[in-house]
């Protein structure tokens, strides 16, 4: 025994402990490599009050739980649980059948994770012995989930971290990997394990993510106390659905402190309300500028705040801006669609600019599938001798749904087919289905971060405007949203010429009006590949352009910001790769941009205009009514 002790103090001995090691053990910093005193912020100090305020939390959460099944239980809410679970199950199964149905593929698909697993325990038992000093550093992580130093620092952090990493890309490679599936089936797998990997993430819960841990230890338990209370609030605020709060809503106001730029409405249809905003400058170019901005969201998305309004912005550069604010529609609009979207809304619209201004020629602006209905719109005017548009730009605008993203995992016959009986009993689909498909597009930015902040960090919210407007969510209209969604996603009516309205068949190729089409680089809803595939079907000259960032940044993005760029390239022919590979970029804003393509066609000026003219009186002030009605 003596012996043994001695062996152990003077030379490394059968365990291979270096010298080095053995001081750093006794001087109290442990196996080089790993230093106990990583340990000390995840010690309960105070087990007492931590375990009252874990109570508090379950009592918060119980009211939560209540919150939430009470509407439910008196029938005011029906969830359709079965329905996107089923859709789940059936996809995955086929993923599974694929793998399970041949031995050989079962034991390469468990060998494979099984190696990763292995190499995984080797490295981290080597970090506990301390001889991982002898190994080459892991490149720095950039997953912005895993930001928090002890991921990598602390042994038991860092082995949970790789272990979600291996296990998430082993499911994807499944998915990936599988043989005979259809893309559509495929896409959707893909989509699902994602969302499921995402929902998983360790980052999501309070004992595997260290940041969480280390706080709520600090705290005692207080910030799940206020985390479950502010989740029974955001659910009551739901009327029993979580209406997961991204911003402090309380330091905005529409009307107040952002869609404030000077206009009066000037007409009213069922269905929208037509702006006319204030003019800023002397003179104005003579053909006016008409906004359609997409129903499924509010339009003052272009008129945030006087810094960011693209509105306001247009106004300084003398363009006389009419804008439809969309009807946030209820059961009386369930049979409105395209047809009435068009007749009393773009028709509407443009029968008011010329009413005020006394111009029969125009510029228009569509964004996202205001953009579509714009395109539709055009092509059905082609075959009535309308020539009001006499320019038309889009904004991230599909026309062509081949590559439309993740979206189309939510379109097939049997998905919509659910969705049209749902909305068949309220006329209408509720705003926050909406919402919570475009957040799922990027759980990991726009749903875990979010959750984990406020119900288990129990941290308010900053105030952003940005993310104010995101929540500000609309209904749709019945017919409108299944027309949309069976003519343009499912079936692609309107790129292969077989939409119909109003007795005709439409063709983009009769729409032979300027274009210039803007898509976003990092758009996950109106991809940049399916604008430019798009660009190809008008039938006349088209100025494709690329923003940086994404789907609203890409597109709010005022000049003095300096944020960003631009790509140019000319005409959009061959493919979008090489399009893109040439193209050139430009530093800053898009906006002049577009202004100069647009006096590049028409630059005559004429006296400014008042709202209205002095045909049209203003039956309230902008932003209308409309725009402040809320789900």
């Amino acid at each position: 025994m003596c012996n043994y002790k001695r062996r152990r103090k003077n030379d490394p001995g059968e365990d291979g402990l270096s010298s080095e090691r053995e001081d750093a053990r006794q001087n109290g910093s442990g196996a080089a490599g790993f230093d106990p005193k990583l340990i000390e912020p995840y010690i309960v100090k105070d087990p007492e009050t931590l375990a009252v305020n874990v109570a508090r939390a379950m009592e918060n959460l119980g009211k939560a739980a209540s919150t939430w099944l009470g509407p439910r239980e008196r029938g005011e809410i029906v969830d359709p649980v079965s329905e996107p679970m089923t859709e789940l199950v059936k996809t995955m199964s086929k993923v599974t059948e694929y793998w399970m149905a041949d031995p050989k593929r079962t034991l390469e698909a468990q060998t494979h994770l099984m190696a990763s697993v292995f190499a995984m325990w080797s490295r981290t038992l080597s970090r506990f012995s301390g001889s991982a000093s002898d190994q080459p550093p892991e490149p720095p992580i950039k997953d912005k989930r895993f930001a928090d130093e002890d991921w990598q620092r602390n042994p038991f952090f860092d082995f949970l971290r790789q272990a979600y990493v291996i296990l998430s890309d082993w499911a994807e490679k499944l998915v990936n990997e599988a043989e005979g599936l259809d893309e559509h089936t495929r896409h959707k797998a893909a989509f699902y394990v994602r969302q499921i990997t995402a929902a998983l993430s360790p980052t999501n819960f309070v004992v595997t993510n260290p940041q969480l841990y280390r706080e709520t230890v600090a705290s005692h338990g207080a910030n799940l106390v206020k985390g479950m209370q502010m989740l029974a609030e955001d659910i009551a605020a739901g009327r029993g659905e979580l209406r997961l709060r991204h911003t402090d809503t309380s330091k905005f106001a529409v009307g107040e402190n952002m869609a404030v730029t000077p206009g009066k409405v000037i007409a009213q249809s069922d269905i929208c309300e037509v702006i006319q905003y204030e003019p800023s400058t002397e003179t104005v170019l003579k053909r006016p500028l008409l906004i359609v901005p997409p129903w499924i969201n509010k339009f003052y998305i272009l008129d945030l705040n006087p810094q960011k309004s693209f509105i306001k912005w247009c106004v300084s550069q003398g363009h006389t801006v009419f804008v439809i604010s969309w009807v946030n529609p209820d059961e009386r609009h369930a049979d409105k669609g395209w047809e009435s979207y068009i007749h009393e809304g773009i028709d509407f619209a443009l029968d008011t600019v010329e009413k005020a201004t006394g111009e029969q020629e125009v510029n228009a602006i569509g964004y996202c599938v205001g953009g579509t209905l714009l395109a539709a719109a055009l092509a059905l005017h082609a075959q009535q001798d309308d020539n009001r548009i006499a320019s038309v730009t889009f904004f991230t605008t599909q026309v062509d749904f081949t590559y439309a993203g993740d979206l189309k995992v939510f379109v097939d016959e049997a998905q919509i087919g659910g969705l049209e009986e749902r909305m068949r009993q309220t006329g209408y689909l509720d705003g926050s289905k909406m919402a919570a498909a475009f957040n799922m597009l990027r759980a990991s930015e726009l749903i875990w971060p979010y959750f984990v902040n406020s119900y288990l960090k129990g941290q308010d919210p900053m105030p952003f405007d940005l993310l104010y407007w995101n929540s500000d969510s609309t209904r749709m209209a019945a017919a409108n949203h299944s027309f949309y969604l069976r003519n343009c996603y499912l079936n692609n009516n309107l790129s292969e010429g077989r939409m119909q309205l109003a007795g005709k068949t439409l063709s983009l190729k009769d729409v032979t009006i300027p274009v210039y089409n803007l898509a976003t680089r990092e758009d996950h809803i109106a991809p940049a590949k399916s604008v430019f595939v798009g660009s190809a079907l008008f039938g006349g000259p088209v100025e494709y352009v690329l923003s940086g960032s994404g789907h609203i940044a890409g597109v709010v993005n005022p000049p003095d910001k300096e944020k960003y760029q631009y790509w140019t390239n000319g005409t959009p022919v061959g493919s979008y790769e090489d399009w893109a590979a040439n193209a050139r970029e430009t530093a800053g804003s898009w906006w002049p941009h577009w202004h100069a393509w647009i006096e590049a066609h028409n630059s005559e000026r004429v006296p400014a205009r008042k709202p209205g003219g002095g045909a049209l009186n203003a039956i309230s002030d902008a932003p209308g009514t409309y725009v402040l009605a809320r789900v």
